[in-house]
């Protein structure tokens, strides 16, 4: 019987990073992550990446740049989702996913709430225009997976990540006792800018030189994580829990009843 679940590669924590707006700073925060193997998600206003000004990403740049990265929609042009009609609110969603998937060549189909304001019903109109997730502002302090990955609070910004980061790499180390196995998820954001106008981009810099290179860790998007804990949360189980099956696309880990991570191929039912 099967105890509990794991991130890809039998890796019990998770490290993820998310940054707004498109800024000109991207480029170099993307340059830190790049060299801490670190993978991020970069949340674009698509309106700022034709418009010529320095201060932002150009469409040219995005799909080099931001390889190996998440591109995600931010709207077009940054209204607060709670003051704009139904229908507006809708456009700005399904125009920004339009715009950078003709940029990136891909699917976009995930999102940061403009000034972090949403609502139930904000909500529903992101699911409606095909948004798998969004992430709020509203830091948690912990480490936990989201219930509704549409409501998705970060663990905190990078100013205040220090102590955070210090207690994850605790549990990542051993040095601080647990009472159960369960999935720990650190999750860092914030805008680019940021680091010249406080003029501390050593703070990313020791963050990733802490967090990165460490076997134990699985360096995710904010997509991967969601389409992942999706397909954890869509497995079946007999009634013993004995047997599992994976109706999903994902290869899934679970833990066996000798306490060993054992992978679940996409479609594969496993005696556990």
């Amino acid at each position: 019987m099967h105890n509990f679940n794991y991130f890809p590669g039998g890796r019990t924590f998770a490290v993820t990073f998310s940054y707004d707006d498109g800024t000109a700073q991207d480029e170099r925060l993307v340059g830190i992550f790049n060299k801490h193997k670190i993978r991020g998600t970069f949340h674009l206003n698509s309106a700022n990446l034709t418009n010529g000004r320095g201060s932002h990403i150009q469409a040219a740049q995005v799909r080099e740049l931001f390889a190996g990265h998440e591109v995600s929609c931010h709207t077009v042009t940054h209204p607060f989702p709670c003051e704009i009609t139904r229908d507006r609110l809708a456009y700005e969603t399904l125009h920004d996913r339009l715009n950078l998937e003709q940029i990136t060549g891909g699917i976009v189909r995930g999102m940061s709430y403009p000034f972090g304001q949403f609502d139930g019903n904000v909500a529903d109109i992101m699911r409606s225009c095909g948004i798998a997730y969004s992430r709020t502002t509203v830091p948690t302090g912990g480490f936990g997976i989201p219930k509704d990955f549409m409501e998705w609070r970060p663990t905190c910004h990078h100013k205040a990540a220090a102590e955070p980061v210090e207690k994850f790499l605790a549990l990542v180390n051993g040095t601080t006792a647990t009472w159960r196995q369960e999935m720990r998820l650190l999750y860092i954001w914030g805008h680019s800018y940021e680091f010249d106008n406080d003029d501390n981009w050593n703070l990313i810099e020791d963050l990733c030189a802490k967090l990165g290179g460490n076997g134990k860790i699985w360096y995710a998007s904010n997509i991967a994580i969601c389409d992942y804990i999706n397909a954890v949360r869509a497995m079946r189980s007999s009634v013993d829990g004995r047997w599992l099956h994976n109706p999903s696309a994902v290869p899934v880990w679970v833990g066996n009843s000798k306490g060993e991570a054992t992978q679940i191929n996409p479609g594969e039912m496993k005696e556990c």
